[in-house]
């Protein structure tokens, strides 16, 4: 029987934001969504305030000075490096580990079954605590969803400190009754309502019943999660992350905007994010679409749009599609309103070796084109993210750049922002 760990970090934004301020510990904390709209981490001691996750701002305000919580804006780059930091000390404890998200992974454990995993897990623990600051629980079982569930019961529970193994018989049978049906791994809250009226309610009652009767009143996915939850592995850890089959790159403006100009930035600067994230996967696109649109609580009118280009050829050249995302935006913009949003969506993905062409038009991209790409990404890896951009995104955000008010500094991605001590 196979053993996994899920390690996850306990209230990850949270926690980065507290690892260079000390004075914020013990204290509630809150991180913004993007342009300071919702509540998006809360720290154990917001939670106990009552603070709903996805919470307008706006309507907890005067709670939040009320009880003195720290509101801190999203701050990506920093929660990216840390997360990055934390799977790099997790990888020293298995050679099996899958990155499920920024703030967990599964580790697999069969071959440390000579060991006691329970102690074990605390060494992961205590070394990733001491090596990133970042403070992690651990849920060991014999599938990746009684891991999940025992990391809830490892968060939750003060005597765990941390770790719960769930491998045997006897605590599954003491825990899964208890745990709601809607917590269980891979179970959708719409399907919550449907499985209450079958009589499932826990996990323990979806574990009973039948995997065949569930696939047929539900899905495969639910009878797979049926009998992981019995103890059987249905899915194996993916060691390698599966390319991305489409890539988005979106984001609402910090004001609302009316005229093209600034909107043709947001629209250049949203190409090369997906830009990056297709070179990181080694893909190309065959097709582009843009789709701009109004706040839906405005008002006035709601007016949305979005256009889709489709190559002849698969490229990964950053002004190529620039270009064609231009003119995509030029199709579906209508002077006249205050646009709230703007994204791009890279389409009909390829792997980069795998290249058919056209019979009638030229090939997309050439080797020096190619060449071109390579150096890109050279001079980014060097400089940073953007430090090298095409003019049409330009260096100044003219209004459609993000709202962060409260944005903490970057300590670990940029120079400037390096604490001081003395």
């Amino acid at each position: 029987m196979p053993v996994f760990a899920l390690a996850d970090c306990n209230n990850f934004y949270a926690s980065c934001e507290r690892l260079f301020r000390p004075a914020l510990q013990r204290r509630p904390v809150v991180v913004l969504s993007n342009n300071d709209g919702c509540i998006i981490a809360r720290s154990n001691e917001a939670k106990a305030l009552g603070i709903p996750m996805g919470a307008p701002l706006f309507q907890w305000r005067e709670t939040l000075e009320k009880h003195r919580v720290v509101v801190c804006s999203a701050n990506f780059s920093l929660y990216g490096d840390l997360s990055r930091r934390v799977m790099q000390v997790l990888g020293h404890f298995s050679p099996e580990m899958e990155i499920y998200s920024i703030d967990e992974a599964f580790l697999g454990l069969d071959g440390f079954r000579h060991l006691h995993l329970e102690t074990y897990a605390r060494q992961i623990r205590q070394t990733v605590r001491q090596w990133t600051g970042i403070p992690v629980s651990i849920g060991i079982g014999p599938s990746k969803t009684l891991a999940k569930l025992a990391n809830a019961v490892a968060k939750r529970t003060p005597r765990a400190r941390g770790v719960f193994d769930l491998r045997g018989q006897t605590v599954q049978q003491a825990i899964l009754p208890r745990m709601p049906v809607a917590e269980v791994w891979g179970v959708g809250r719409k399907l919550v309502p449907r499985l209450q009226q079958d009589g499932i309610a826990t996990a323990w009652d979806l574990r009973q019943r039948d995997p065949a009767w569930l696939q047929a009143r539900y899905s495969i996915n639910l009878a797979r999660t049926a009998r992981e939850l019995a103890g059987e592995a249905c899915w194996q850890l993916e060691t390698q992350p599966q390319p991305r089959q489409q890539i988005l790159s979106s984001r609402s403006f910090g004001q609302r905007l009316k005229t093209l100009p600034p909107i043709r930035q947001a629209v250049a600067h949203h190409v090369r994010l997906a830009w990056e994230k297709l070179r990181s996967q080694h893909s190309r696109a065959g097709a582009i679409a843009v789709f701009l649109h109004t706040s839906p609580h405005a008002a006035e009118p709601y007016y949305g749009n979005q256009y889709t280009v489709e190559l002849p050829e698969p490229t990964q050249d950053l002004a190529r599609l620039t270009r064609l995302a231009q003119r995509a935006l030029e199709r579906i913009y209508r002077k006249g309103h205050a646009y709230q949003k703007c994204g791009v969506l890279l389409l009909n993905l390829q792997a980069a070796g795998l290249r058919q062409g056209d019979l009638f038009s030229p090939a997309a991209d050439t080797p020096e084109r190619e060449a071109l790409q390579a150096t890109l990404d050279a001079i980014h890896q060097r400089f940073g993210r953007g430090s090298l951009r095409l003019a049409s995104e330009g260096f100044q955000t003219r209004g459609w750049g993000m709202q962060q008010n409260h944005r903490s500094p970057s300590y670990t991605t940029c120079w400037q922002a390096l604490p001081k001590v003395g």
